[in-house]
């Protein structure tokens, strides 16, 4: 769609800058994430065992709770869950949480509906077992569970259908990723996480 403002002004020059900025940088944010994640879902080789002692986790999910992660309780909804995942991944990163430490301590703040799934997933195996499993396979594990499929593709839809609304460019990146995340089906690679980028673009 054509911009609104057609004016050659300072103002029009400085905001325009800003844009390409903004959109440089969240654009190559977003490749970044999509290649890790896809990275960790097809190696088939990564290391999902446990290394790390009983003592080094305690004081690792103690520091990880100083810096207050999201609680889920399974009701947020798939945006929720998008949150969770993201606020969940921070924590990790300032806390440095150990790769093999991730799991645990993630489903230590799942509550209510979320903790009662987990806990119907671990009992069969054993929750040691359990808490092998990888963190992108985690957020596969609730991606299905609270996410169902009817919902997805009304998600899928409005993915297909976005676009900047006005000059407001801040919104529209933040729920491309949230899509990007929930649709993974749609943006396979990194070319076409782009392409659809630029596709909802004035």
């Amino acid at each position: 769609m054509p911009p609104k403002n057609t004016s050659t002004s300072k103002a029009s020059a400085m905001t325009q800058a800003t844009i390409r900025k903004l959109v440089t940088g969240s654009v190559t944010t977003a490749l970044e994430v999509q290649a890790a994640i896809m990275a960790n879902t097809s190696n088939p080789n990564r290391n999902t065992d446990p290394t790390i002692t009983l003592v080094a986790k305690t004081r690792n999910y103690k520091e990880f709770i100083s810096y207050q992660p999201l609680y889920f309780n399974g009701t947020e909804g798939a945006v929720g869950l998008i949150h969770w995942f993201e606020q969940t991944e921070s924590v990790f990163s300032h806390s440095r949480c150990a790769e093999e430490n991730k799991v645990t301590f993630a489903t230590g703040t799942l509550t209510d509906d979320a903790l009662s799934w987990w806990n119907a997933y671990a009992q069969p195996m054993g929750v040691d077992q359990a808490n092998q499993i990888t963190w992108t396979k985690l957020k596969r594990l609730l991606t299905n569970k609270y996410c169902p499929r009817t919902k997805v593709k009304k998600m899928e839809e409005e993915f297909y259908n976005l676009t900047v609304k006005g000059n407001d460019l801040k919104p529209y990146v933040r729920r491309f990723k949230e899509l990007a995340v929930i649709c993974p089906n749609m943006v396979t690679n990194t070319e076409k996480l782009l392409e659809a980028f630029i596709e909802g673009l004035p």
